[in-house]
């Protein structure tokens, strides 16, 4: 037998078999294999080759290994199909007025305002999407969207930035359109999405499967289609990333009630004293350690969804046609109609919707070690390119502390603080703690 570089195999002319077998990728097909098939038969050889006993057990041998190679192969292709990023589509959400953020939303939209130092909330679920291989993305924006807008034709377009081969990364605007109910804003997450819905028709999304809602305002680094693995293989119509929790910070957030399977029961929006208790569940289902599960008894919805397709438009066109949220409202009143479930997302995640987290978690970014890093060289967060030159320090002390490019800093004491790009920090300074 002959095994090629492209993965065929051959018999050589002294085994008196007539036929070969080919993998050719994800598309092969079943072969009839002399006497029986190549997988769901038994075959057998002895009547043809009855005088032939040295022959016949080289046969017998040869017919094996290929059987075996060819079911490992279809194996290994159903997982890729399970995993295949083409059929995925991610939606971003861009996000209301930000009034919780704001003197940073006064003139940008929430996606847009910097982390980091030289990047951009939005960059985060861009670059988990490209990370992932998701290159079919939407991102749907209201208000003050400029900067925003400006931020992804720079970044995330073919001809300057991120190369996305036959994707695309399409920007949606909210508009008005023939109607009395084609006069409003968006009112909502599903109400956004539902205004699009025509887009899910178009000759581009008829391989599409599967979609991604996203946020624009998250810190997180995640593989998207382990998610969407996970959807596929559980069944599920709608499943949602979740996050363990505790007892100290278990009232900020939507709790959700799950079974011993993982299937959704129930939800419960920022419980406290009784009601919180009840929404205790057993987190070693979802994958926690015994101990890890007793620490963090709660599972909060991060507002990651994923949905099958078909089952997305009927919720927004059908089931529920005047539901403007997805948390809130479309999710909560689908538990008991479909099979909704939960998926572990055991990292760091955190909502940059107010200013006090907006502090923290760029301040977190100079712990050692932080809690979220921008320094990955497998999962990179891309950003657009501003070219700007290296930053220039002279005489100074920097103590814990993200200095970003183009800046000038000089006889100054920079600590645990985060310098954004462009900035100039002259004489007897002293910055501590702080976000600049």
């Amino acid at each position: 037998m002959i095994v090629s570089a492209d993965g065929r195999l051959s018999l050589s002319a002294a085994s008196q078999l007539s036929s070969t077998v080919a993998l050719a990728g994800r598309n092969w097909r079943l072969v009839k294999f002399c006497n029986g098939e190549l997988m769901g038969k038994k075959v057998n050889m002895t009547p043809k080759y009855q005088g032939v006993r040295n022959k016949n057990v080289k046969q017998n041998i040869c017919m094996s290994l290929t059987a075996n190679i060819a079911g490992e192969s279809k194996l290994r292709d159903l997982e890729l199909e399970k995993r295949d990023p083409r059929t995925v589509v991610a939606i971003i959400l861009g996000g209301g007025a930000g009034t919780r953020l704001f003197p940073l939303t006064k003139q940008r939209a929430k996606p847009a305002v910097p982390i980091g130092g030289a990047y951009r909330l939005i960059d985060v679920p861009m670059s988990n999407c490209i990370n992932s291989g998701i290159n079919k993305v939407y991102i749907l924006t209201q208000f003050n969207s400029a900067s925003l807008n400006r931020h992804l034709s720079r970044a995330y377009n073919f001809a300057n930035g991120v190369n996305f081969g036959d994707g695309y990364v399409e920007t949606l605007a909210a508009t008005q359109t023939p109607g009395e109910a084609g006069k409003r804003w968006f009112q909502g997450t599903a109400d956004a999405v539902r205004q699009f819905h025509w887009l899910f028709e178009d000759a581009r999304c008829k391989e599409i499967e599967d979609v991604l809602i996203l946020s624009g305002d998250h810190l997180y680094r995640m593989d998207y289609m382990d998610f969407v693995q996970n959807h596929r293989q559980s069944g599920a119509d709608i499943t949602i990333s979740c996050l363990p929790i505790d007892d100290r910070r278990a009232s900020d957030f939507g709790l959700m009630k799950i079974d011993n399977k993982g299937r959704i029961l129930s939800f419960s929006e920022k419980p406290r004293g009784q009601e919180l208790k009840a929404m205790a569940v057993d987190t070693t289902v979802l994958g926690l350690s015994k101990e890890e599960a007793e620490k963090k008894p709660y599972i909060a919805s991060m507002g990651v969804y994923v949905f099958k397709k078909e089952i997305l438009l009927n919720l927004l066109r059908w089931r529920f046609p005047t539901a403007n949220d997805f948390g809130s409202e479309i999710i909560p009143a689908s538990a008991k109609e479909f099979f909704i479930k939960a998926y572990l997302f055991n990292d760091y995640w955190e909502d940059i919707g107010t200013i006090r987290s907006f502090f923290e978690a760029n301040l977190a970014l100079t712990e050692h070690p932080p809690r979220f890093s921008f320094y990955d060289a497998a999962k990179p967060i891309y950003t657009s390119r501003r070219n700007l030159p290296p930053s220039k320090i002279d005489n100074c002390k920097a103590v814990d502390s993200i200095i970003s490019h183009g800046s000038f800093l000089t006889n100054c004491f920079i600590e645990h603080s985060v310098i954004g790009i462009r900035s100039r920090i002259n004489d007897n300074v002293h910055l501590k703690r702080l976000h600049h």
